[in-house]
């Protein structure tokens, strides 16, 4: 047992395998390509730990074609070209397919993957290519119109829990020859803490048992406290340069826009704690403020801005109670976009349509022989007239009765 745990409890068949019934259920489409060997080029997509490599393995042992195996990290064409070859030659490869697993496929270049197309066009190669990234944006789009994306979810803390009891019964491939004693309530506290992750849950647990003294009579009892030990800090998945990020900040933004603040302080402490850069955090709640909290409540837009300038003088780890004070003011406000929607409509106007000339009578006329042209003739000065208002045209003559701003009622004025 040299290999860590996590690689020993790889599922061999379709039956061990845990988790992602919505594409590995029974009666599912990938279930049934791969009961039935039917396998075409797939895209296995999502965050770490979730069982992609497990699921590519379970294929490798089910499937009667050649299987091979690289990483887009280490490999290169000439990788891809030399599997070729063995796959086209009939004394090697009888069957003329191989079934090529590429992990961290979004790491491959464009000439990397375009080396691939004919291949799997030809269906020399069936692809199944595994990434914790986007694939629509980092995989070659003709890659993927020949493949079927399968979008893989974080693992539910009951299928660890499942994976984790497993491993504590199997005497083969796992601690069943250990005599561990560990409550279902600590094992379910280990499954929360993994985030999701089932390989960080069978690396604290495998942690766990093998630094843990025994007692007298032979047994591991595995507490809480050995368990924090073992993983130290929470996984959450949250990766700041990748597609959680993305997630979770537009998370945050929707639920300030929304108006629910325990959303708001959710994904915020959830960026904080994946090490986001509270100035980044400041500036959205900023954004927030303006485009959707706007005239409704402008004070919010003084708050943030003092929040953003508190942030950037104070830092972490105090910077996380201003962020929250601004935060929960911006959800907790009323909300108008009507500034937002005011400055699109325009800036639409300006791109796409005549938006005519500038009035001659607001025009500046900084000399006199300006004004002989009539520039600045005819002006009224507001504040010449009662309550500082008076009528006259400000628009350009061709859009004169176009509106762009529409009060909202939330407005303050």
């Amino acid at each position: 047992m040299d290999k860590p745990l996590a690689y020993r409890m790889m599922p061999q068949s379709i039956e061990e395998y845990v988790g992602q019934e919505h594409i590995i259920g029974k009666d599912k489409m990938l279930y049934r390509m791969i009961k039935a060997d039917r396998l075409s080029s797939i895209i296995l997509w999502g965050p770490p730990g979730c069982g992609k490599t497990s699921l590519a393995k379970v294929i490798a042992t089910t499937t009667k074609n050649k299987f091979r195996k690289i990483n887009a990290v280490t490999a290169g064409v000439s990788d891809i070209k030399s599997i070729v070859a063995e796959t086209e030659n009939f004394m090697l490869n009888p069957t003329g397919k191989v079934i090529l697993f590429i992990d961290e496929i979004h790491r491959f270049n464009k000439l990397q993957q375009d080396a691939l197309l004919p291949y799997v066009e030809n269906g020399t190669i069936i692809l199944i290519g595994a990434t914790t990234e986007n694939p629509y944006f980092e995989v070659n789009k003709a890659l993927i119109s020949r493949s079927t994306v399968f979008k893989l979810e974080m693992l539910k803390k009951e299928d660890i829990f499942k994976i984790l009891k497993n491993t504590l019964n199997n005497t083969e491939k796992g601690l069943g020859s250990y005599s561990v004693n560990i409550s279902d309530e600590n094992l379910m506290y280990l499954a929360n803490l993994s985030g999701g992750d089932v390989r960080t849950a069978l690396n604290g647990l495998e942690i766990a048992v093998i630094s843990t003294d025994m007692e007298a009579d032979g047994s591991i009892n595995i507490t809480k406290e050995i368990i924090d030990e073992s993983i130290q800090k929470k996984a959450i998945q949250f990766d700041k340069n990748g597609d959680s990020h993305y997630e979770n900040i537009s998370a945050f933004i929707k639920s300030m826009r929304g108006s629910d603040v325990n959303a708001t302080m959710l994904y915020l402490a959830r960026a904080i704690y994946a090490g986001e850069d509270p100035m980044f955090l400041a500036r959205r709640i900023a954004i927030c403020a303006s485009e959707d909290v706007g005239l409704a409540n402008s004070n919010a837009l003084v708050v943030a801005n003092a929040a953003m300038q508190a942030v950037h003088q104070i830092g972490m780890p105090e910077a996380r109670i201003i962020l929250a004070h601004a935060a929960c003011y911006v959800a907790k406000s009323p909300k108008s976009n009507s500034a937002y929607l005011a400055i699109n409509k325009a800036l639409d106007d300006v791109e796409h349509n005549d938006t005519g000339t500038i009035p001659m009578h607001i025009r500046n006329a900084p000399v006199e022989d300006m004004r002989n042209q009539a520039y600045g003739v005819g002006y009224k000065y507001p504040h010449d007239y009662p309550n500082h208002w008076v009528e006259q045209q400000y628009m350009p003559d061709v859009i004169k009765d176009k509106e762009y701003y529409i009060k909202d009622e939330t407005e303050e004025f």
